[in-house]
């Protein structure tokens, strides 16, 4: 008999690739000054953890159309870190470098959410 093997949360590539992320900004916010990171230093970590948070809460459901609310919502939370992203470039808050790299994962996130999506439809029946 064929030993079936089950979807965990680390085989997603977007929740590896907003995980990792989240975890990148949370370093870079922590440097700056009070003033920034209590404007948008949270407001930048909160909706960049929100990413993975979401993909994970979907994950856990048990209904399709449950799970895929919850990566939708991870979606809007990544449009939202694109906006933070590009503040703290703006308020000098983020070198080039930074910003850059920031920027280059978040722009991944959108296929990687809609391969999520798409593969939850296709693949459950409830």
């Amino acid at each position: 008999m064929e030993e079936r093997k089950f979807l965990r949360l680390n085989d997603i590539e977007a929740y590896r690739i907003s995980f990792a992320l989240s975890n990148r900004v949370w370093l870079a916010v922590g440097s700056w000054n009070s003033f920034a990171r209590d404007t948008i230093g949270q407001q930048f970590v909160r909706s960049v953890d929100s990413i993975s948070a979401n993909i994970a809460e979907g994950f856990g459901r048990y209904g399709k159309r449950d799970k895929i609310k919850f990566f939708r919502y991870a979606q809007g939370s990544m449009y939202e870190s694109l906006d933070w992203n590009e503040k703290a470039k703006v308020r000098q808050l983020l070198d080039i470098e930074q910003y850059e790299s920031f920027f280059v994962e978040l722009k991944r996130l959108p296929k990687a959410l809609n391969g999520l999506i798409r593969y939850t439809d296709d693949m459950l029946k409830i």
